[in-house]
């Protein structure tokens, strides 16, 4: 029953700013590593951020400096702050995490959002 569920995509100019949000619900014990991807028409999906259970993060080159990661711990939650919103960031946004649940503490499995929408345009 566990899932994460994304928002905050849209349309914006270039230029712009964006933040989304992906929340983990369910059964969870704890949440390892938290990751956000896209996938651009005719491209393959790429790892856009990264962020442990500590906090440590690692940002994709195309992104660096404008794609910040973060997560509340207390709430399940990942986040990814775009600013200098780029034409070439228009993709399908899916947030990761890597959970172990109550109901199997030996291992753990990775959970997909939805995706979301992003596109850059004027």
């Amino acid at each position: 029953q566990e899932q994460l569920v994304e928002s905050g995509g849209g349309l914006v100019q270039p230029g712009g700013s964006l933040k989304l949000s992906c929340a983990a619900s369910g059964n969870i014990f704890s949440i390892n590593d938290m990751r956000w991807y896209r996938q651009a028409p005719g491209k393959q999906r790429e790892l856009v951020a990264t962020i442990t259970s500590g906090g440590i993060t690692d940002y994709a080159d195309a992104v660096k400096g404008r794609f910040t990661i973060s997560r509340d711990n207390a709430k399940n939650t990942e986040y990814l702050q775009m600013n200098s919103l780029k034409p070439e960031d228009t993709a399908v946004y899916y947030c990761n995490a890597e959970v172990r649940t109550r109901t199997n503490l030996l291992w753990t499995n990775d959970y997909w959002g939805q995706g979301t929408q992003v596109t850059v345009s004027s």
